[in-house]
């Protein structure tokens, strides 16, 4: 019987430590095998987190996109060239938030929701948890564009702490500025207006707003 303890309380000493629960390792167990067969299908949010499927990783200046039935392919100019964005790297991950459709009948264009997490590079279609701590809203060509900016959940896989919006303008206002520069910049000058910053509780708005699986507003 002892025996048995022992090998047993490393477990038991597991289970009772922080971080995420058996309820919610679960879903994400469930989550990443959906997202082998198609990111789309993989819930928005897992706990109180959010879901992103990485589509650039930090650090590339290669466009690459999820397209079903072909999965990440680089996306590609009218003359069938390589798309490659010609200014600084991407900043940070670029992806989407999954069971998500910005519907062009409602406003959108008719994509997913857009994700920047400022982070280390993860390669293309890591799925990751992640805290919204801001909403960029551009102009481009015309539509309003919503960039979600966001922190891994996992608070050791973060370049620096910022768990909110007041966190990100008034300890990281200079990461914050260069996100909003390139994002003015890196389509060409003046091709992309700045409309305004919003805060976390936005960014949460927004992925209600835009969800088709179930959501709970926060």
């Amino acid at each position: 019987m002892m025996r048995m303890l022992c090998l047993l309380m490393p477990l038991l000493l597991l289970g009772c430590e922080g971080g995420l629960t058996t309820e919610t390792t679960m879903d994400t167990d469930a989550a990443a095998a959906a997202a082998e067969d198609d990111p789309y299908t993989v819930p928005s949010r897992t706990g109180n987190y959010l879901n992103v499927i990485v589509e650039i990783p930090a650090g590339t200046n290669h466009k690459i996109e999820y397209h079903p039935g072909t999965g990440y392919v680089n996306d590609t100019l009218v003359d069938g060239t390589e798309r490659i964005i010609n200014f600084l790297p991407y900043p940070g991950n670029y992806g989407f938030v999954p069971s998500t459709l910005m519907d062009r009948s409602r406003g959108g264009d008719g994509d997913a929701l857009d994700v920047l997490v400022i982070g280390e590079s993860m390669p293309t279609g890591t799925q990751v948890a992640v805290q919204p701590i801001a909403a960029l809203l551009l102009r481009d060509r015309g539509e309003i564009d919503t960039k979600i900016i966001a922190v891994p959940a996992d608070s050791t896989a973060r370049v620096y702490q910022a768990d909110n919006f007041l966190d990100f303008s008034l300890g990281n206002d200079a990461a914050k500025r260069i996100i909003e520069t390139w994002f003015l910049n890196y389509k060409g000058q003046g091709a992309v207006e700045l409309l305004r910053w919003e805060d976390e509780t936005y960014a949460w708005r927004e992925v209600a707003k835009w969800a088709t699986d179930t959501l709970v507003t926060q």
